[in-house]
């Protein structure tokens, strides 16, 4: 926890809580160590809590090797209603029934989503089109034509069900939006759906688990790094 270790370069692995993004995390940081060379290895929305790596020093030049590496994540998806953001950053609209979706169904309807799949990030996405945030886009009211892309789910995992929550667990590969995988399954049961909560859990081999909440480093690095 000395401050001339993360100068030279360390990996932190952070539980980033709630409705903080991962820049507020970043800043956090910046600010507890005081370095200047220090950032993330994958973005994760306010609304999603969980893993996240952060490199400093010399390590910052393995941030996309990280990003690179297999994910997992839990969470909930709500079904029969969608949201504009495919998550509860917006209010929940188009509400049908949901009464004759069963557990067979939705079991079933999970293998559509496995292996190597075609999906389009949600339109408040932070990719950029024109140089331009495509979120900063939708703010705006403009339409936004974003391009399909290949990805890969290795493993969608119903784990509980509820209705209309269901519980899952999805091991993927970089650049998957769950978002869009939430929306997406809630269309094909035929009732919509939006991403009601979620947590990345893995990245390659670093686990959640093993992270730090904020409040915890920085009383570790306080206690290693007294104020004179």
């Amino acid at each position: 926890m000395d401050k001339t270790a993360f100068e030279q370069g360390q990996v932190l692995l952070i539980d980033k809580p709630l409705r903080w993004t991962s820049f507020d995390v970043i800043q956090k940081l910046r600010n507890i160590i005081r370095i200047k060379k220090i950032g993330h290895a994958g973005t994760l929305d306010p609304l999603a809590t969980g893993l996240l790596i952060v490199c400093t020093g010399k390590f910052t030049k393995k941030i996309n090797e990280y990003m690179a590496q297999e994910k997992e994540y839990t969470g909930t998806i709500t079904i029969g209603s969608t949201t504009a953001t495919y998550d509860l950053e917006s209010e929940p609209e188009n509400f049908k029934p949901y009464d004759n979706i069963s557990e067979e169904l939705i079991r079933e309807t999970t293998k559509q989503f496995t292996g190597e799949i075609s999906q389009i990030p949600p339109a408040h996405s932070a990719i950029k089109i024109g140089g331009k945030r495509v979120y900063e886009l939708a703010r705006q009211g403009k339409e936004v034509k974003i391009e399909p892309r290949q990805v890969t789910i290795k493993e969608f995992e119903i784990v509980k069900i509820e209705l209309p929550l269901i519980y899952f667990k999805v091991v993927c590969t970089t650049g998957t939006y769950i978002r869009s995988l939430a929306f997406d399954f809630g269309n094909a049961l035929g009732c919509g759906g939006h991403l009601s909560s979620l947590c990345r859990t893995r990245i390659g081999n670093f686990k959640n688990d093993e992270a730090l909440t904020i409040d915890g480093f920085e009383k570790q690095f306080r206690e290693a790094n007294p104020i004179s």
